[in-house]
């Protein structure tokens, strides 16, 4: 890994932990976005040539809340601030607050900083998409993907959401228990939120950002901490596991989309695995069936196939349709429809998909289920035309690398045809 590979990488780890601190001490989204993008900037100049500090988050901490005051002592000769022995000093200070602030005072941070964005005065749309954006440093862009809106209707949503925060003067100490339990299901599609932006990314240049998967089952663990008998917060705890395990085998060596179908599952990870079928198991338990326990249910299901073909296509159509039930959406059908098509055949999956066009239309995956099933008809006109759109909508090259194999695929074909004749 390069040393700007390193950092990047720090960075997107330490947020969560650098938002809540900065946030604690200034009570003021913006205020803390800025210090954590100007210690950002600090670190990307300094750590290449001095090498990484011992605890990157607690220099990040210092060194944000240091630049901050001093922006605020330009605009303003009226704020009182600290004497400058007290904020000049990189060197002692950093160690000091690396010896204070223990992994204890950062996981309290990350769980205000969770709640406070998940806060019941927010529409559930606001608080998922702020949170993601304060606690992960998604780009409004990478939210917008994830919620199928446009970008300028994301960065409206996003900036009322810090301003009805600002205007309810929200406290920003760690809410009690009763707060936390009506502000759990926010908190855990925020989570959710974040590992599918890790699982397949909205942009840029890879289609995989584990370090994103990483984080996000690390905050569900703490929410498990939080809510150790919930079975909603096992489940999704589980389903990240499941779904992460098949990370290493998920791109080839020259970074093209491996099927699930076609991975090596002797890659996968038998450790996550494992944890994960154990939880599902333990959540179901409790007799209370959610949307996060059902995608468990059936990551669990292809995690048990030792192969491909023992796959129990007809169960995961099964419970999809159950939670098509639960949680109605178009995504949920067209996933439920290529169960079917495993299970039934593309005629029955394509009655599934066609009248998701319209709601759909933007989204990437749509059209590629689509030219699938099309092609599978031997309709492979009408397919190619849906791969184009395919192409089109990929938010990574991976994406489109995927499509234009389908594409090659079928032109291959067509010229085998044409030779024969």
């Amino acid at each position: 890994m390069t040393d700007l590979a390193w950092i990047e990488t720090a960075l997107v780890g330490a947020r969560p932990q650098v938002m809540g601190a900065l946030l604690r001490y200034f009570r003021d989204l913006d205020r803390a976005e800025e210090a954590f993008q100007e210690a950002c900037l600090r670190a990307m100049k300094t750590w290449p040539v001095k090498g990484p500090p011992r605890d990157p988050a607690a220099w990040l901490i210092f060194v944000g809340r240091n630049a901050e005051l001093d922006s605020v002592r330009r605009d303003s000769r009226n704020t009182e601030l600290p004497e400058d022995s007290a904020i000049s000093d990189l060197g002692d200070a950093e160690a000091d607050m690396a010896e204070r602030l223990d992994d204890s005072h950062y996981r309290d941070d990350i769980l205000r900083l969770m709640f406070i964005c998940c806060h019941p005065d927010l529409p559930a749309t606001q608080q998922v998409a702020l949170a993601l954006r304060i606690v992960c440093g998604l780009t409004v862009r990478e939210i917008a993907a994830a919620f199928l809106v446009n970008e300028k209707a994301m960065e409206q949503r996003i900036t009322r959401a810090k301003r009805r925060i600002m205007a309810a003067d929200v406290p920003f100490g760690a809410p009690g228990a009763a707060e936390r339990a009506e502000r759990l299901a926010a908190v855990a599609a925020m989570i959710y939120l974040i590992f599918n932006e890790g699982y397949s990314a909205s942009g840029g240049e890879e289609h995989v950002r584990a370090p994103l998967c990483v984080e996000a089952i690390r905050l569900a663990r703490l929410l498990l901490r939080l809510f150790p008998a919930e079975p909603e917060v096992m489940g999704l705890l589980a389903l990240m596991l499941l779904q992460h395990a098949r990370t290493p085998a998920r791109l080839d060596a020259s970074g093209n989309i491996v099927l699930l179908e076609d991975q090596d599952r002797s890659l996968w990870s038998r450790d996550m695995i494992a944890e994960g079928l154990a939880l599902v198991d333990k959540a179901m338990r409790h007799r209370r069936p959610g949307p996060y326990q059902i995608q468990a249910a059936i990551a669990a299901l292809h995690a048990r196939a030792a192969r491909p073909e023992d796959t129990d296509w007809r169960e995961i159509a099964l419970l999809y349709q159950m939670l098509e039930r639960m949680q109605p959406s178009p995504v949920v059908t067209l996933n439920r429809a290529v169960a079917v098509f495993k299970a039934e055949g593309p005629e029955a999956a394509l009655a599934l998909v066609e009248p998701l066009a319209d709601r759909l239309s933007g989204y990437f995956y749509f059209h590629g289920v689509r030219g699938a099933l099309l092609k599978e008809l031997g309709r492979k006109a009408e397919a190619r035309v849906a791969f184009d759109k395919a192409i089109a909508l990929a938010r990574t090259p991976a994406e489109a690398a995927h499509i234009r194999q389908h594409i090659d695929r079928l032109m291959k074909e067509g010229k085998t045809k044409e030779a024969a004749g």
